[in-house]
């Protein structure tokens, strides 16, 4: 299938590691130009660098803290000043998680504040940036990236942003439908990304657990197996091209069917 993407223009959020890497990655192999945006220079440069090798596609670095609303319009602005347009938000930028979640004594109104401003706030803000730029052209692609703790226990701040980021996407998907922009999440579970094998060996650490056993338990989910972030880029790439507008304001989960709730 064509997914129509050719000479579209994308900017993605924390697109320097991860599964925003990922999506950078599947985006410019459909020949879509790429602004990959992160706080750190350095690691924008490298991975732009090695996206454009790999792939053959233009990919620009763009810094932007999503902490920041000064940093977000100015990055937006350089991004859309250097590829010609802004077509494709892929919001991705959160604090990075890892380690067990604070029980409720622990959280603390600084962290509580840090997390929801960059997921919520910051996805919001970049959002408001683009939005102009996708109204002026009669089309748009906002994708957030949330995750499977809005749909189960076990970390209470990670569960209360990842909700409001779904809240946020269908309200401003009723807002920007008549623009011709769609806005839609996807919930991955646990995946495979850069920092999976230290993971796996602090799990190991801890628990004595063989890294056979900490991956099974780590793919604890109806395909048995680490979802890889590749697997959550290629649901981004099609929400992001033009066959996918039939989808908006809502959730697509990517975590291998973890879970055994059903929703509906």
């Amino acid at each position: 299938m064509d997914l129509e993407l050719t000479g579209k223009k994308a900017l993605v959020t924390g697109g320097s590691r991860g599964i925003g890497k990922a999506i950078a990655r599947e985006l410019a192999l459909e020949c879509v130009e790429v602004a990959i945006a992160a706080r750190g220079l350095d690691a924008l440069m490298e991975t732009a660098k090695e996206l454009a090798a790999e792939t053959g596609g233009k990919i620009i670095p763009v810094t932007i803290d999503t902490n920041d609303g000064q940093s977000i319009t100015d990055g937006v602005s350089a991004a859309n000043d250097q590829l010609g347009g802004i077509d494709i938000l892929v919001n991705n930028a959160a604090v990075v998680g890892g380690g067990p979640a604070p029980t409720l004594e622990n959280i603390t109104q600084e962290s509580f504040d840090a997390d929801l401003h960059v997921k919520v706030l910051g996805y919001i803000m970049c959002a408001q940036a683009v939005a102009p730029i996708m109204r002026e052209s009669g089309w748009g692609r906002i994708i957030n990236i949330s995750g499977m703790m809005a749909r189960q226990v076990g970390s209470t701040v990670g569960s209360i942003r990842n909700v409001a980021v779904v809240a946020m996407a269908k309200n401003l998907a009723s807002e920007l439908g008549g623009d011709g922009i769609t806005v839609n999440v996807i919930h991955p579970g646990m995946t495979r990304t850069e920092r999976t094998p230290g993971m796996i060996a602090d799990r190991m650490k801890a628990t004595g657990m063989s890294e056979e056993d900490v991956l099974a338990a780590l793919g604890n989910n109806n395909v048995g197996r680490l979802i890889d972030a590749t697997e959550i880029a290629y649901v981004a790439t099609f929400l992001a091209s033009p066959r996918s507008g039939a989808i908006t304001g809502d959730v697509i989960a990517a975590g291998g069917g973890v879970g055994p709730a059903i929703h509906y």
